[in-house]
């Protein structure tokens, strides 16, 4: 295992510490707190029953809008599917020009130069899955390959996916690597770190796993690739903010979380928002900090706004299909 300067410089002593080699790493990761899975999961259930008024609802929409990375990843994905799904990210709800624009589009590398060509000069970002998604099972090269590709093409992010394996199997060193690895070959390119939480089985393990995303210097890390059952829950997004905010304490740093797969209404974002203002804080309720990985999501969010400002349901005929 390497140590690079570019994730340890600046660091705290102990944080630093833990990257000198994988016997540091190993102790620092097996050092942290366990956590309660009762209180985790009562937490997240309770702060799931907060009701907000109506105007702080219309905020609370608006904000998820801004916070969605609208996604496909499917094998039949088109070029024609994705200038559509960007003409959509760059104007929500036609008929409303107020809504905001969606933080950014997610596609594979092959598909970034088209998205880059329609969102140019919009704001919204290019964010492309890269390291053999959604596996993270090839070589090193073939990672770099694919990350290379997409930020040549014109990707402001990428989401790379760990070797969920060699973690499992207690190889940190391994992963840590790659992770800095792939940053690396981002260079300024933003990079959010996919976990697959759903294959991690403990929420200890979902700490560890945070804590070595950020030690690799991942800007974002992220629950799921969408395509593992369960992907984002609430209570392993509350260990995740945790970790967000626990690092930002030591280290003065933000960095943020993405969860994504599974989130399909209104209300589960809204839900969502809640414990990021209980549990990172106010600082994360922004799309610099937390996103949405989502495609469904964002039709419901449309047709509540229409709701909340009309008194009554248009259907889901006004908002367009993805």
């Amino acid at each position: 295992m390497a140590a690079p300067s570019t994730t340890s410089t600046g660091l705290p002593p102990a944080l630093a510490d833990a990257t000198r080699d994988e016997s540091a790493l190993r102790r620092f990761l097996h050092g942290l707190p366990g956590v309660d899975q009762v209180g985790v999961e009562q937490r997240a259930a309770g702060l799931a029953t907060r009701s907000i008024k109506k105007a702080a609802k219309l905020w609370a929409i608006d904000t998820a809008v801004s916070m969605v990375d609208l996604t496909t990843l499917e094998g039949a994905d088109t070029a024609g599917k994705v200038r559509s799904l960007c003409a959509k990210a760059r104007r929500p709800d036609p008929e409303r020009p107020e809504v905001p624009r969606v933080a950014a589009v997610c596609v594979y590398p092959d598909m970034v130069a088209t998205a880059a060509e329609e969102l140019r000069g919009t704001g919204v970002g290019i964010a492309s899955v890269a390291t053999a998604f959604p596996s993270g099972r090839s070589s090193i090269k073939i990672k770099i390959a694919d990350t290379e590709l997409a930020v040549e093409s014109g990707a402001t992010e990428v989401d790379m996916v760990i070797d969920r394996g060699a973690f499992l199997s207690g190889q940190y060193g391994r992963v840590f690597d790659e992770i800095v690895t792939i940053k690396q070959a981002c260079g300024d390119t933003h990079l959010k770190v996919i976990l697959e939480t759903g294959e991690l089985s403990t929420y200890d393990n979902v700490r560890r796993a945070s804590w070595l995303a950020l030690l690799a210097g991942g800007d974002f890390i992220k629950t799921s690739t969408g395509k593992v059952s369960p992907a984002a829950t609430l209570p392993v997004t509350h260990v995740m903010l945790q970790a967000v905010r626990d690092w930002h304490t030591q280290t003065g740093e933000h960095r943020g979380v993405k969860p994504a797969g599974g989130i399909r209404n209104t209300k589960d974002a809204i839900r969502y928002l809640v414990a990021v203002h209980e549990v990172a804080g106010e600082d994360w309720l922004t799309n610099s900090l937390f996103r949405f990985g989502a495609s469904s999501l964002l039709n419901d969010l449309l047709m509540q706004r229409r709701a909340q400002l009309d008194g009554h349901y248009s259907g889901p005929d006004y908002v367009t299909v993805d």
